[in-house]
C-alpha cells in the first residue's frame, strides 16, 4: 500500500467514526484498527493528526466534483447554471456523510483551525470556477470567488438541515442566493457606468468652479 492509498483508506475508514467521536485522534485510531493499520501507519499518513484527515476529506470531495463536471455538458449551460450544477455535485458527493460535514464545520470553527477553514473554503470555490471552465485573470477572478464563498457557505448550512426529497429545497435556496449574488456586481458595474458618464458630461467641474470663484 503506497502513501496516498494509505491516507485515502484511513480517511474513508475514519468517516464511520466521526459522527460519534468527531474529527479526533480517537476516530483515526479506531479507523486504523478497522483496516488493520498500526499507530506507526497513522503517524506516517497523518503526522498532524485527525485535522489532516478532515482536510483530505474536503479536498477529495473537491477533486471528485471536478471529475463529475468533466463528464457534464457544460457548453449548453449559462454561467449561473454551471455554478449551480457544480455546487450541487459538490454537496451530493458528501451527502452520505452529512453528519461528518456537520462535525467538520464545528471543528473548523475552532480558532486554531481558522487557517484551514479559510484555505478549504477557498479551495472549494476555486474548484467550482475551475471545474466550469472559468478563465478570468483580472479582478473578476477574486470577486467571483469571494461572492461564491458567501453563497456556498450559506447553502451548506441550509443543506445540513434539509430533509426534503432529493434536497430540492436546498437547490431552490442555492438558485435564489445565486440570483441575489449576480445583482451585486451588476449594480456596482452600473454605478461605475454612471460615474463615467458624469465624468464625460462634466469633465472638470471643480476647475470651472475655481475659475468662476477667482473671477
Amino acid at each position: 500500500m503506497d502513501w496516498d492509498e494509505k491516507r485515502r483508506r484511513l480517511m474513508e475508514a475514519t468517516l464511520g467514526h466521526v459522527p460519534f467521536d468527531g474529527w479526533t485522534d480517537a476516530s483515526l485510531r479506531r479507523a486504523a484498527e478497522d483496516i488493520g493499520l498500526t499507530v506507526a501507519d497513522v503517524l506516517d499518513a497523518f503526522p498532524g493528526g485527525a485535522i489532516e484527515t478532515l482536510e483530505l476529506f474536503l479536498a477529495e470531495a473537491d477533486r471528485r466534483m471536478i471529475a463529475d463536471l468533466e463528464g457534464a455538458d457544460l457548453a449548453s449551460l449559462k454561467v449561473r447554471e454551471k455554478v449551480l450544477l457544480a455546487v450541487r455535485r459538490r454537496l451530493e458527493r458528501v451527502l452520505p456523510h452529512r453528519e461528518a460535514v456537520r462535525r467538520g464545520l464545528a471543528t473548523l470553527a475552532l480558532p486554531q483551525n481558522a487557517p484551514l477553514a479559510l484555505r478549504s473554503l477557498y479551495r472549494t470555490v476555486d474548484a467550482v470556477w475551475f471545474g466550469i471552465g472559468d478563465t478570468s485573470t483580472d479582478w473578476n477572478f477574486y470577486s467571483k470567488r469571494a461572492i461564491l464563498a458567501g453563497v456556498y457557505g450559506a447553502t451548506v448550512l441550509y443543506w445540513l438541515d434539509d430533509r426534503s426529497e432529493g434536497q430540492v429545497k436546498t437547490w431552490d435556496f442555492l438558485a435564489r442566493r445565486l440570483d441575489d449574488a449576480i445583482k451585486v456586481p451588476r449594480a456596482i458595474g452600473q454605478g461605475f457606468d454612471r460615474l463615467r458618464r458624469l465624468a464625460t458630461d462634466f469633465p472638470n467641474p471643480l476647475r470651472r468652479f475655481d475659475r468662476a470663484f477667482r473671477g
